[in-house]
């Protein structure tokens, strides 16, 4: 999400506006920027990547007006169907904000059923009887953060007059004229009942009873749409744009045994001589956007403990052009990329029981930390506001220094890999197997992290300005303590007088010892004895009422408070979980619910949205992992009223009717699934097709003229071996063959089973 523009101004002298931006799906908030002041064409800057967990309609973003006093005021939106996804993707587009209101901010379908019957009248003329019903709705918005509680108007429209339904009846019949049949539409007008307050608009639907001519039965799926307006254009000029850049993808995954080949080829990447000439290495060097190849690469590596001894053998091809210590591990390399984004999938629980709760004081404190005379505010004073940013930049020094035991193990194994390697390129440097390490820890994870907490979900929106610039301080501060550490002599990089008068608080032995401690400590080969991950968040639990809580997680037990710091009111050991799986929404009406089952009884608990759902899910799966009485089945639905709701089995014993999620590995890689790395990385390979052709010429060249790259344009890759090389591309080019003739059987296929009609392709719209 990078900026908007020509935003709607405030009538009067003072028009500008705080604004931010939230990313939903459908209505469903998911994500949401920072706020931006007084602006009108705000630079947000900021970019989100996730995994969407479940279906959905569109992808919406909503530009809001900051209101401390009362309800944020929602500007305008961006809303792009998920079919329309996919040819905005990869491109930096303007869109032109559209109106919000009620009648038009609709989700959801219908499933209905018409029939037509003839009736003879008391009279003995012939009657048609119609009969409408509504047979389910799926995908309907929440209100206030709750599942609705939906009622249908069913009425026809027509030129006779009719019959009106009850409102709340679910099966609806209507006696008209013969004649009037193919003139009539039956509209269905879907409502949230809101009991004391004005009912809430949910969507309709209008179908033309004309469907029937050929067949007495009609039903089918349709998609709700906005409240029809006369056909009356909205106004939307000037609401202002938003330019968005969308990278979206949509897998197909084949069954595990298609992927073989191709996951065997990149998993003898690590021992591949020279490494430049393994599959690995290849996809990240014809990949167009090498971010976009790093990440699936990662995923696949680490999941069959392969990551280390790759990253290790492209780091010291890295070395072997890096001649200045000084830049050691600095560029941004395939090395570097793999490395950082390693650092991010294993590294977030390691952040959430470090950071999370010193973040949590610094960001909740309305503490200034200001130390520039420029841009103090008006009663501020500046020696004050120095104290309180040494007490959060040493609490947070003292944290990270501190927390070496709960460094992940796979993360020490890379940094000791690092380490010798920079000590063995410059050996008479003493300091760059510190600095090999503090470019990672420092500066590309904890620092980035503590600028961006939102970012690594250890808090859940941007920050306010003011705790933004306070953030700052104690990250760049943080970054030169780190690299102090690394240095014969301590230097700061701020030319700013202020900053460098700040720092001198901080040049003490102990920093410099406390670092160097650090380091050592965190790129060492030992198994670390305890990892545990801490978490907080706002869920809504029980079975009868659902009351809000705080959850804490640790490796030891789960419990929870009925204020953040209060005292635990129940606790569950993570030794005693049985299972951990989603609720169906049936079950009391509610979204994004799941369940921890364990021995005294199950626990449900609805988060605030699918993505803090499915992290729950993930982290609480992964502590219980190694449990020895873990359950192969359970009920997707609750026990209420003397009876399971998915299978009706009376006694609550009763064992479970469907599988439970498939068994967990004992390690990180219980959050990849290699098949859908494999099938990204096919992908990649697909979308590079050129660029593999390009490089395999490149290394005919090279071995007909038996030299360096001769050819124009063929110097941007790196090619070591150009016969190794050249077999490596010729085996990718046939296993992306063999996979192209199972992909076109599934597309076809898939395009061929989806009935207009069905749930799966729903109706838009008006049926001629």
């Amino acid at each position: 999400m990078d900026k908007a523009k020509n935003l709607l101004p405030y009538l009067g002298p003072n028009k500008m506006r705080d604004c931010f931006c939230t990313i939903n799906l459908d209505q469903e908030e998911v994500y949401r920027t920072q706020v931006v002041e007084k602006s009108l064409s705000p630079y947000f800057s900021e970019e989100f990547y996730f995994e969407i967990p479940r279906t959905f309609q569109y992808l919406s973003f909503y530009v809001y007006d900051k209101n401390v006093l009362q309800r944020d005021l929602r500007i305008g939106k961006v809303a792009i169907k998920k079919e329309d996804l996919c040819s905005h993707s990869g491109k930096e587009t303007w869109f032109s904000l559209q109106p919000i209101d009620s009648n038009s901010e609709v989700q959801g379908k219908v499933h209905l059923e018409l029939k037509l019957n003839e009736l003879i009248t008391e009279n003995g003329t012939v009657c048609q009887q119609l009969v409408v019903h509504i047979k389910a709705c799926h995908g309907l918005p929440l209100i206030n953060g709750q599942s609705c509680d939906p009622y249908a108007t069913v009425s026809l429209v027509g030129p006779s007059s009719v019959t009106r339904s009850s409102s709340y009846t679910r099966k609806s019949q209507f006696q008209v004229e013969e004649e009037d049949i193919e003139k009539l539409e039956v509209r269905i007008d879907l409502w949230n009942n809101e009991n004391l307050v004005q009912d809430v608009f949910l969507g309709e639907i209008k179908v033309p009873v004309n469907v029937l001519r050929n067949d007495s039965s009609h039903q089918a799926w349709y998609l709700l749409q906005p409240r029809d307006n006369g056909n009356k254009p909205s106004k939307t000029d000037g609401l202002g744009s938003l330019l968005l850049t969308l990278c979206y993808t949509e897998d197909c995954v084949l069954p595990s045994e298609y992927y073989e080949p191709l996951k065997t080829v990149l998993l003898k990447s690590p021992d591949v001589q020279p490494v430049s000439a393994s599959a690995a290495y290849i996809l990240g060097e014809i990949c167009q956007d090498q971010k976009d190849a790093v990440l699936p690469l990662v995923r696949l590596l680490l999941h069959h403990n392969k990551l280390v001894p790759f990253i290790t053998a492209v780091a010291e091809l890295d070395l072997k052009d890096t001649q200045d210590a000084t830049a050691v591990f600095r560029g941004d390399s395939l090395a570097t990329r793999c490395l950082t984004e390693m650092i991010k999938i294993v590294g977030g629980h390691y952040l959430k029981v470090t950071l999370k709760p010193v973040l949590d004081e610094i960001c909740e404190s309305s503490k200034s930390c200001e130390i520039d005379p420029l841009k103090l505010k008006e009663g501020d004073n500046v020696e004050n506001n120095k104290e309180n940013l040494y007490y959060y930049v040493d609490k947070v020094f003292n944290t990270i220094v501190g927390s070496s035991v709960s460094c992940p193990t796979v993360m020490c194994d890379i940094f000791y890999s690092l380490r010798q390697m920079a000590a063995k390129k410059f050996p008479n440097n003493p300091h760059v197997q510190y600095s090999a390490v503090s470019s990672f820890v420092f500066l590309r994870f904890f620092a980035v992290a503590i600028l961006s907490p939102h970012a690594f979900h250890l808090r859940p929106h941007y920050p306010d300005a003011q705790t933004v610039r306070t953030l700052t301080l104690i990250s760049n501060t943080i970054q030169i303590i780190g690299n102090w550490g690394c240095q014969s002599r301590r230097k700061s990089r701020f030319k700013k007088s202020v900053m460098c008068e700040f720092l001198k608080m901080f040049q003490e032995e102990k920093y410099y010892t406390d670092v160097k401690k650090f380091l050592d400590e965190i790129s060492s080969t030992e198994t670390k004895d305890e990892m545990y991950k801490r978490a907080q968040g706002r869920t809504r639990i029980g079975k009868k009422n659902f009351k809000k809580r705080w959850f804490c997680l640790t490796s030891k037990e789960l419990t929870y408070h009925k204020q953040q710091g209060k005292d635990a009111i129940y606790t569950i050991p993570v030794k005693n979980i049985l299972a951990v799986e989603k609720l169906e929404e049936s079950s009391f009406n509610k979204k994004n619910m799941f369940q921890v089952i364990h021995a005294e009884k199950t626990l449900y608990i609805q988060a605030s949205n699918c993505v803090e759902a499915n992290e729950w899910i993930d982290v609480l799966c992964r502590v219980s992992r190694c449990n020895h009485n873990r359950l192969s089945s359970f009920h997707p639905s609750a026990y209420l009223n003397g009876s399971w709701l998915c299978c009706q089995e009376t006694s609550e014993s009763t064992p479970g009717c469907k599988p439970c999620t498939a068994g967990i590995p004992a390690d990180i890689q219980i959050d990849i699934d290699e098949d859908r790395e494999a099938e990204r990385i096919y992908s990649i390979f697909t979308l590079s097709l050129l660029k593999l052709q390009k490089m395999e010429e490149a290394c005919g060249s090279i071995a007909v003229y038996q030299g360096p790259q001769k050819e124009p344009g063929y110097s941007e890759f790196t090619i070591e071996d150009s016969v190794a090389t050249f077999k490596t591309i010729q085996q990718i080019k046939g296993i992306i063959e063999k996979l192209d003739e199972p992909h076109e059987k599934y597309r076809k296929k898939r395009s061929s089973c989806a009935k207009y009609g069905s749930k799966e392709n729903p109706i838009v719209g008006k049926m001629s």
